[in-house]
């Protein structure tokens, strides 16, 4: 429920910044990132509890699959000519890329870092269980 809030406020800020320092660039960012941090989203949440470390990429391919050609398609938003004017997104230069890949990874990180917590809490609570039985 916070995730969603949580990417929009990332993305916004990003966009901000980088108007605020006036680059042309900074809707094409803010696009950028809120995408990619939907992936590192969707990737994170497909298993409750389990890391996508510990359950791979390709253990649900269709999914694997939708995030490529997703990630594939913002890209090609981003440097093919005909899609750049249809959709109004200019070319971003490999630290612009490098920065929107970073700061979309940061929803996937604290879902991870959730889920790890969430599984040591339950260990705790059945060991627990465990000794008052």
């Amino acid at each position: 429920m916070w995730a969603g809030p949580l990417m929009g406020i990332i993305a916004l800020v990003t966009g901000w910044l980088y108007w605020r320092a006036g680059d042309e660039a900074w809707q094409t960012m803010l696009f950028t990132v809120l995408t990619l941090s939907q992936m590192g989203h969707v990737l994170a949440i497909r298993q409750e509890r389990e890391s996508l470390f510990r359950t791979g990429l390709l253990s649900n391919r269709l999914l694997f699959g939708a995030v490529v050609l997703t990630t594939l398609l913002q890209f090609a938003l981003l440097y093919v000519p005909f899609l750049q004017d249809v959709f109004g997104t200019q070319n971003l230069g490999v630290t612009h890329i490098l920065i929107a890949v970073a700061l979309s990874t940061l929803i996937f990180w604290i879902i991870e870092i959730q889920k790890w917590v969430l599984r040591i809490w339950e260990r705790r609570e059945k060991g627990g269980a465990d000794e008052r039985a």
